[in-house]
């Protein structure tokens, strides 16, 4: 990431940060702005390299955060579910880009999946190589573990959610270390699994496209269906405060200032 992208990164997560714990709403407009547009820079990359679906997401991000930028610019006073979105951008991503940006810190994430995802294969009798750094032989076939092979992505993203909302300490807690263990330890199950299809062929020349960008995909989002709905079990306020937020967006309330 080139600097002027980081230093918008940064600057706009640090105002929705200062925004939450001030309980000020308006010091998260400008926040809401500029994580727009940098957002808004990220579909080019994806584009050139013909990923449609992550160019889309990150334009309809960068719209999202434009919306909830106007939304806060019509509010004459604080919006508790828009300083809880706020505090939970702010978060997610404080947990999220030092991983993706800081290179010592990535190589080390993905050093260490891949350590534990080579030693899961062979407790399985499962015989693999790793001839240096995060590339995992198995069948003369190799995988080449990356930052998103992590479940990085999804732990920032509950651990904002979590962390923001208001709930006593204990249960988000312990929501916290179901979630982050419940997501780390299937996402070894996951890379598992996409290492043995694509080196023992299951499902013939297509073995990794329908391992990983299919079954693993689609198991993917029924365990997070599922570690979502045991994390409303234990904080409750985390689906109220989601309601009310959904609630703004779809029906903005306040007058033009």
């Amino acid at each position: 990431m080139d600097w002027p992208a980081s230093y918008l990164l940064w600057v706009s997560l640090l105002l929705l940060l200062v925004s939450a714990l001030t309980k000020k709403s308006l010091i998260a407009l400008p926040g809401w702005a500029l994580f727009g547009v940098f957002w808004l820079g990220q579909p080019g990359h994806y584009l050139a390299i013909n990923d449609y679906f992550n160019a889309i997401l990150f334009t309809a991000a960068a719209l999202m955060c434009f919306y909830i930028a106007w939304m806060l610019l019509r509010k004459r006073g604080p919006s508790k579910a828009l300083l809880w979105a706020s505090y939970a951008a702010a978060v997610c991503g404080m947990v999220y880009f030092p991983f993706a940006e800081i290179v010592p810190l990535r190589e080390g994430l993905i050093g260490f999946t891949t350590l534990l995802i080579v030693h899961a294969l062979q407790s399985l009798s499962v015989t693999v190589s790793v001839p240096g750094g995060n590339i995992v032989i198995l069948n003369g076939k190799s995988v080449e573990i990356i930052l998103a092979c992590t479940a990085i992505e999804s732990i920032a993203l509950f651990a904002g959610l979590i962390i923001s909302v208001g709930a006593p300490a204990g249960r988000k807690a312990v929501a916290l270390a179901v979630s982050t263990i419940s997501i780390y330890v299937l996402n070894i199950v996951r890379n598992g699994f996409v290492i043995m299809a694509y080196g023992w062929s299951w499902f013939g020349s297509e073995s990794f496209e329908v391992a990983h960008n299919m079954i693993a995909k689609l198991g993917s989002a029924v365990a997070l269906l599922l570690i979502s709905y045991l994390v409303f079990l234990l904080l409750p306020e985390l689906l109220l405060i989601i309601d009310e937020l959904a609630a703004e967006i779809r029906h903005p309330r306040g007058d033009v200032a």
